[in-house]
C-alpha cells in the first residue's frame, strides 16, 4: 500500500537490531486518517472472507483493529498481555515471545468473547518472526474458531514469520513488506 510505504519512508526510523520505529503515526501517536485508510484497505482485501470478529493483541494492534472493524461492522477482541483481576471466568492462554522486548509472556482472552462459530481476522501492526500471530492462532484453535485471514500493517519480509504463515496455508495480507533495512534506509517488496 503506497500510502503506508510513503509514510514509513517519511516518518519511520530504522534503529539497530532491525527495529523500525513508526511511533509517530502508527503505534504511539496515532494518525487517525491513516488508520482509517488502513482499515478500509483491510476491508477491501478481506471483505469476501465472512469475518465475524477481529482479533488482535494489546496494545499496538488495538487501534488498527478498531478502525478496520468500523468498515467490517464487527466487534474487536484483543488478547491481554497480563491477566488482571477484572478478567474472570475461563480464559484461553498462549505463550508469546516478544521480538521487541526479547522475552516470553502469556496472552489471555476470556473464552466468552471467541467462539467456535466465529470467522476471525487477525490484525497487527508488525510481523517479524510471527510469534504474536502464532499465539493468536493458538487462541483461535483453542476456541475452535476459523481463521479467515491475517492482516499486517508492516511485515519484515527478511524475517521468517510471513513465509512460515504462508507456507502453513494462511491467507496473509501485509500492507507494506520491508525487504531490507539498514542504517542507510529500507526497501519495500514490489506488489
Amino acid at each position: 500500500m503506497e500510502l503506508l510505504e510513503q509514510r514509513i519512508l517519511r516518518d519511520g526510523q530504522v534503529r539497530p537490531g532491525n527495529i523500525l520505529k513508526v511511533d509517530s503515526f502508527l503505534n504511539h501517536r496515532l494518525d487517525i486518517d491513516l488508520l482509517d485508510a488502513l482499515g478500509a484497505e483491510f476491508y477491501r482485501r478481506f471483505r469476501d472472507a465472512g469475518v465475524t470478529k477481529i482479533l488482535t493483541i494489546e496494545a499496538s494492534g488495538i487501534a488498527i483493529a478498531c478502525m478496520a472493524a468500523r468498515h467490517f461492522g464487527v466487534p474487536v477482541v484483543f488478547a491481554k498481555k497480563t491477566r488482571s483481576k477484572n478478567i474472570d471466568g475461563a480464559v484461553y492462554i498462549s505463550t508469546v515471545r516478544s521480538y521487541t522486548y526479547g522475552r516470553d509472556y502469556d496472552i489471555t482472552l476470556a473464552t466468552r468473547f471467541l467462539e467456535k462459530d466465529d470467522r476471525v481476522l487477525i490484525l497487527d501492526d508488525f510481523l517479524a518472526n510471527g510469534k504474536a500471530v502464532q499465539g493468536l492462532l493458538d487462541i483461535c484453535a483453542q476456541a475452535g474458531a476459523q481463521v479467515a485471514g491475517i492482516g499486517i500493517c508492516i511485515e519484515k519480509g527478511f524475517q521468517p514469520g510471513g513465509a512460515a504463515l504462508r507456507a502453513a496455508g494462511y491467507r496473509l495480507e501485509s500492507l507494506a513488506i520491508v525487504d531490507s533495512m539498514s542504517d542507510d534506509g529500507l526497501t519495500f517488496r514490489a506488489e
